[in-house]
This record gives structure tokens, C-alpha cells and sequence, in this order.
């Protein structure tokens, strides 16, 4: 049965730290169940099945693979393409004029004689892989396709934890490790670390966790103005809650005339729609990607809340610093590499028994590890803001 099949697979969408060990994986997976099946990758995401474009893996990378998972980024490149955009993709040249690029992109997997397609991504490229899927299947294409759900958000519905989130929550700690020294440079240091989370503030709790974890593991000279609370997070503001500036203000004040600084953690995605109305209201254009978000490295949300809170908190200077770089390109740590390895061999059965879907544990069936069926699939899960141990961390630091 094995013999008959050919498999593909390509990441897309934007890095998480499980990117190049999902290859890895897939490919070592495959290389004990169905060694004599021939194996590529397409580069660049959707752009390169669009393209034509694609890698074989060889006797020497089956032998190998295992090098992948010492490594963040991916080896077959990413790229954010919505097949059902027509007018994107005739934009970005990726298809002619009058093409439909789900029919170019079966085409193309049909050309190359591919049976079984893996698709590792967050919740825009596993729906993309959704459309490609319901394509193929009322065209009479045979072929399965498997996802893996990779967003370090955390926030795929139903999925439990998509991959990479747990690494660069760990990472995003020590990034703020050596930024919060930053509040020794200046007197009344406001300090914001910026974390990625369009609608989810799961990936910014954790990182404070984290962080929080971490200085539990540090020792402190209180007696030589070295004491926990000068490193410690202040206020941590999530796109789930409700923000009173006002109230907040006056609390942090507090701390700023306590402790000389005090150090926020904010998601990208908090207070989005004041923001951008305010853009907007002034008559200025906010820029949307193919899937219709708005590019927030235009809204710099970090930006905002310091411009909100450093007069009323009397801020003698404002540092604002961003970790989703640092800690989105980074190797799976030993957490999301047991979940990439029990994912991915889900992955390959399900492929092999001809099922699609989007692996991960399945909240809406007992957390089942299972390939959860595509139209199930959506992005913008909500972090709830009542999950224990969030709610006492904020209590801990005085915000509730």
C-alpha cells in the first residue's frame, strides 16, 4: 500500500519554534513506516506548490533528519498565501490572470504525482489547506491532507496547545531577562515588553509566567537595592480584558514612586480597535494582509501604551521592546518536541488510513489526539483570563 504513495509537505504563514522538527519528524516517521515512498518539499509555503517549486528529501537528508530538530526557522521557507485570493495572488504574480490558484495548486500536486500532503501552519494555512481540501475533493483529486498546527498564539479552535507556543513562551522569558536590566539606565524607567497575540493573550500570560518562574530561580541582594520586585512584571494587558486606564495608571504611579521603575507586559493585539480607530479617525489608511488582518507593526500597540501611561505615571523614559522575533525563530524545546513527536505520528497514520485534517487534542472530544476534520478549524481562540493560575499571578502582582 505504501509503495503507491508520494508525500509532500511545506510550512507556511509566519515562524513558531516547531517548524524544522515537524520536517524532521515527518520525515523520520515516514522513513520507518513507509521507507520506499518518495518524499518533497515544497518551498515557500503555498507559494511554491503555486510554482512548481519543491526539494526532494534524499537517501542522505532520511539519514539525517534528525539534524532538524536542533534548529528554529525552516528549512522549506514560509510565505502567507490565501488561495481563495484571487486577486492576491494574480498581484503577487504567484498565478495569470483568469487562473483559479486552488485549480493551479491541484494541478500542480496532481503533476507531481502527489498522494498525501502535509501542511504545517497556524489556523490561516491549515484553513487555506481546508479550501485546498474541499477542492480536491469535489474535483475527484485523490489525495489526503494532513495538518499540523503550528502558532505560537496558542489560539486554534478546537486544538488544546498548537505547537511552538511553550517554546516561545520559554524564550520570550529570557529575552525580558536581559531587557529589564534596561530599568536600571534611567530614573522612573517604564519598561514594555511587547509579545505577539493578535486576538489571543494566551502566548503573553505564559511569557510572564515564565519570566516569573524564572526569577524564582534567581538569587537577590535586597540589601544593595537588588530585590525581586524591581524585576518583576507590574501589569500584564491582554486583548481578553478589559483595560481602565485611569485605574491603571494610578496603581503603577504607585510602584513608579516605590520602585524608580515599573515593567508591563503587553500582547500585540490589546486595545487593537481603539487604536486603530484613532488611526483611522485622523483620516489615515490601516493596512490589511491577504487575509484581511490588519498589519499591527503599523499599530505598535507597545507604542500606544507607553505614549497612555507615561505622563500620568510621571515616566522619566520609555523603553518599548518586542520578543515575537526572538522567540518565534527559536528550536522546540523538550516540551513542544514530545508534542511535535506524538503529533506527527498521529499525522502519518491518519495520512496512511487516507484521513484529513488538522491534528492536535481535541477539546471538543476529551482531548483527543486525533486529525480534527477542517471545517472544525478556525483561528481567534480566546485565552480566558479566569484560568487559575493567570488569575492569582495577577493578584500577585497587585492588578486584581
Amino acid at each position: 500500500m505504501t509503495q503507491h504513495h508520494k508525500i509532500a509537505m511545506l510550512t507556511a504563514g509566519g515562524l513558531a519554534p516547531c517548524l524544522s522538527s515537524a520536517v524532521g519528524g515527518l520525515i523520520e516517521r515516514y522513513s520507518e513506516v513507509a521507507p520506499e515512498a518518495p518524499m518533497i518539499g515544497y518551498l515557500s509555503g503555498y507559494k511554491g506548490l503555486l510554482q512548481g517549486n519543491s526539494i526532494p528529501v534524499t537517501p542522505e537528508v532520511r539519514r539525517r533528519a534528525h539534524v532538524l530538530h536542533a534548529h528554529g526557522g525552516t528549512p522549506l521557507g514560509n510565505s502567507r498565501v490565501k488561495l481563495t485570493n484571487v486577486a492576491d495572488c494574480v498581484k503577487r504574480g504567484l498565478v495569470r490572470q483568469g487562473d483559479d490558484p486552488l485549480k493551479v495548486a491541484a494541478n500542480q500536486l496532481v503533476k507531481d504525482g502527489i498522494t498525501i500532503l502535509h501542511t504545517i501552519g497556524g489556523d490561516d494555512t491549515n484553513t487555506t489547506a481546508a479550501d485546498l481540501a474541499a477542492y480536491l475533493k469535489q474535483n475527484g483529486y485523490q489525495l489526503t491532507v494532513v495538518g499540523l498546527p503550528k502558532t505560537i498564539d496558542n489560539d486554534v479552535v478546537p486544538i488544546r496547545q498548537t505547537l511552538g507556543a511553550w517554546t516561545a513562551a520559554e524564550q520570550g522569558a529570557l529575552f525580558f531577562e536581559n531587557v529589564v536590566n534596561e530599568q536600571s539606565t534611567s530614573s522612573r524607567q517604564l519598561v514594555i515588553h511587547e509579545v505577539m497575540g493578535r486576538h489571543c493573550g494566551w502566548l503573553t500570560a505564559a511569557t510572564a509566567r515564565a519570566w516569573r518562574e524564572r526569577l524564582d530561580r534567581l538569587e537577590f541582594l535586597p540589601e544593595f537595592n537588588l530585590d525581586r520586585q524591581h524585576k518583576d512584571v507590574d501589569a500584564i494587558y491582554i486583548p481578553e480584558m478589559p483595560i481602565d486606564i485611569e485605574a491603571e495608571a494610578v496603581r503603577l504611579k504607585a510602584l513608579m514612586d516605590k520602585m524608580d521603575s515599573v515593567s508591563i507586559f503587553v500582547s500585540e493585539g490589546a486595545a487593537v480597535q481603539e487604536i486603530v480607530a484613532e488611526i483611522e479617525g485622523r483620516g489615515e489608511t490601516v493596512e490589511r494582509d491577504a487575509f484581511g488582518h490588519v498589519k499591527l507593526d503599523q499599530v505598535k500597540v507597545g507604542d500606544w501604551f507607553g505614549k497612555q501611561f507615561a505622563k500620568k505615571i510621571g515616566a522619566d523614559k520609555t523603553l518599548v521592546q518586542k520578543s515575537g522575533y526572538f522567540g518565534r525563530s527559536a528550536a522546540a524545546n523538550q516540551a513542544d518536541l514530545e508534542l511535535i513527536r506524538a503529533m506527527v505520528h498521529v499525522a502519518v497514520d491518519s495520512a496512511l488510513e487516507g484521513i484529513s485534517g488538522v491534528v492536535g487534542h481535541d477539546e471538543e472530544r476529551g482531548d483527543e489526539l486525533r486529525a480534527i476534520e477542517f471545517p472544525r478549524i478556525r483561528g481567534g481562540k480566546h485565552f480566558d483570563p479566569k484560568t487559575p493560575w493567570f488569575a492569582d499571578m495577577l493578584r500577585d502582582i497587585g492588578q486584581i
